[in-house]
């Protein structure tokens, strides 16, 4: 079983830049792929990011040249960072790690994240 606890959403106008992290219960990341989602009011669930577990990352087109993931294996923690944030990225931002080998799936409980002036 793996947990994922994310952090740091708020309140930000736009422009503005937010850090989100997810700690991560143990060290998954040699064969999970990482990834951060977002869930806005009355649409469906979306992918943002995700980083494999070579390191190389994916990212949605509107979030592209805005939005950079990246992890730190020694703190077992995964962060999105978010800039030059549009009224449309406000959602509930959720982390999601995928077992690559059981194809399974963990989330973490979400944080909100509103932009707005």
């Amino acid at each position: 079983q793996v947990q994922l606890v994310e952090s740091g959403g708020g309140l930000v106008q736009p422009g503005g830049s937010l850090r989100l992290s997810c700690a991560v219960s143990r060290n998954i990341f040699s064969f999970a792929t990482m990834a951060w989602y977002r869930q806005a009011p009355g649409k469906q669930r979306e992918s943002v990011a995700s980083i494999a577990p070579g390191e190389s990352t994916n990212y949605s087109d509107s979030v592209k040249d805005r939005f950079t993931i990246s992890r730190d294996s020694t703190k077992n923690m995964v962060y999105l960072q978010m800039n030059s944030l549009k009224l449309e990225d406000t959602a509930v931002y959720y982390c999601n790690a995928r077992n690559l080998f059981l194809k399974i799936d963990y989330w973490g409980q979400g944080t909100q994240v509103t932009v707005s002036s």
